[in-house]
């Protein structure tokens, strides 16, 4: 079995702590370093270069919302994920986090097996950007109108198929509920979340979800 290798970034030992004893009993997980602000988090990161780092969103000196825009810029830093700590009243933050380039987010009241799990997603490719949680996103921010910026023209490269497919991504349906609701099967869905993100050029499922928002596919209430 290869090993996850993992950073966790957050200013609260006790935090590091508790992240650093679950992952530790979990076969197939490995704590490489521990960052207590955003800085120490991207030294961390260029030293170890981890499947996944952890990262919360408040931290002294650096916060981890410039600390993810700044591992999501570096080619040398692509193959590392960034999952983002936060609770719900860091909404805003989490979105501009996204934006960046993060995988997706974390509560840090979270269930330990959807932690776990969460890391394993990420570190396969694939977004923690629940659909509770986009929907969560969708009321929070997607408001004001459609932009007519380079998010909407880039409506131009997809097909009718792949706009309807983005939008139902950006509503927080999984591969599988949009194989359900549009009647196709859950590889076909795969294959038209996968050429959308190709042709848009986004990182993974999460900033889909926000494309999906600032392009005006997906607008509160729809």
């Amino acid at each position: 079995m290869s090993v996850l290798r993992v950073v966790l970034a957050d200013d609260q030992v006790m935090i590091r702590s508790g992240l650093r004893a679950l992952l530790a009993a979990e076969p197939g997980l490995e704590v490489v370093a521990e960052a207590g602000d955003g800085r120490q988090a991207l030294a961390a990161v260029r030293a170890h270069h981890p499947d996944v780092i952890v990262m919360d969103i408040r931290m002294p000196v650096l916060d981890g919302l410039a600390a993810t825009r700044v591992i999501a810029a570096d080619p040398e830093l692509s193959g590392v994920r960034v999952l983002v700590l936060t609770t719900f009243d860091e909404d805003e933050l989490v979105f501009e986090a996204i934006r960046a380039g993060a995988a997706g987010f974390l509560l840090k009241d979270a269930d330990p097996a959807e932690l776990l799990r969460g890391i394993r997603v990420a570190a396969a490719g694939d977004s923690l950007l629940a659909p509770q949680a986009a929907r969560r996103l969708v009321a929070a921010f997607a408001v004001g109108p459609a932009p007519a910026g380079p998010s909407a023209r880039a409506l131009d490269r997809l097909t009718d198929r792949e706009r309807e497919i983005v939008a139902l991504v950006g509503r927080g349906l999984s591969n599988d509920e949009i194989a359900r609701h549009l009647v196709i099967s859950p590889a076909t869905a795969r294959t038209h979340v996968s050429r959308a993100m190709v042709k848009l050029a986004v990182r993974d499922r999460a900033q889909l979800v926000v494309f999906a928002y600032e392009s005006g596919l997906v607008r509160p209430g729809r």
